[in-house]
This record gives structure tokens, C-alpha cells and sequence, in this order.
């Protein structure tokens, strides 16, 4: 294969390669110590105790900028009344991800994950 083949092919390869899911990086925690949660993930966001088991959740968000999309409706501009409706404008979306530990007698005893952007 020529160095120009290889040069091409690399981004390919490299989108290919994806780092796995988060529940998959977040199990070796589970045995842990707390503190080495803590270590880890950092301070949580907040925390509860109920029934001699501590809760700690982390909350990740993301916000990204959306441009607006100039013909929403199949290829006509705004749909039937495009001529009277302002174009749409960009949107702001937020995405987020919350983790919640259950630590019991200082060890990880299990996790949960909840939310639209948990990869």
C-alpha cells in the first residue's frame, strides 16, 4: 500500500475507533473505596444517606449552539406559509448525564446512569 493510500485510509481507521460505553469505564469503580471514587471522579455534585447507604451523584451537561435549518419542511422553504414565518433561528440545546453511586460500609456497591448524553 502506498503512503498516499495510508494517509487517506487513517482518518477512516481513526473514526472507527471509538472508547467504550460509560458503563463499561465506570465498573472497575464498583468494590472501590469511596475515596477512591472520589479520587477519580471528584467531588460529587451532591449526596444522600438513607438505610446505612450513601448516595453520590454527578451530573455532567453539555451545551451546544444548533443552526437553524433554512427548508425543515422536504426541500420547501418553511413549509406552506414560509413567505409569512421569520426563518427559525439557531437553538441552544443542553444534554446531560447523571451518575449515581451507591456507596455502602466505604465501598462502591453499584452505579446508575440517567440522561439523554451518558456515552
Amino acid at each position: 500500500m502506498t503512503m498516499k493510500r495510508l494517509a487517506l485510509l487513517l482518518p477512516l481507521l481513526a473514526a472507527c475507533a471509538q472508547e467504550p460505553p460509560l458503563e463499561a469505564r465506570l465498573a472497575p469503580l464498583v468494590g472501590q473505596s469511596e475515596a477512591v471514587l472520589i479520587a477519580s471522579q471528584g467531588v460529587p455534585t451532591r449526596s444522600y444517606e438513607a438505610e446505612g447507604r450513601k448516595y453520590l451523584q454527578y451530573e455532567w451537561r453539555r451545551t451546544q449552539l444548533w443552526p437553524s435549518d433554512p427548508y425543515p419542511y422536504w426541500g420547501r422553504p418553511y413549509g406552506r406559509f414560509g413567505p409569512l414565518l421569520p426563518p427559525p433561528g439557531p437553538m441552544l440545546v443542553t444534554r446531560g448525564c447523571d451518575v449515581i453511586f451507591t456507596v455502602k460500609d466505604g465501598k462502591v456497591e453499584s452505579f446508575g446512569v440517567r440522561g439523554d448524553d451518558c456515552r
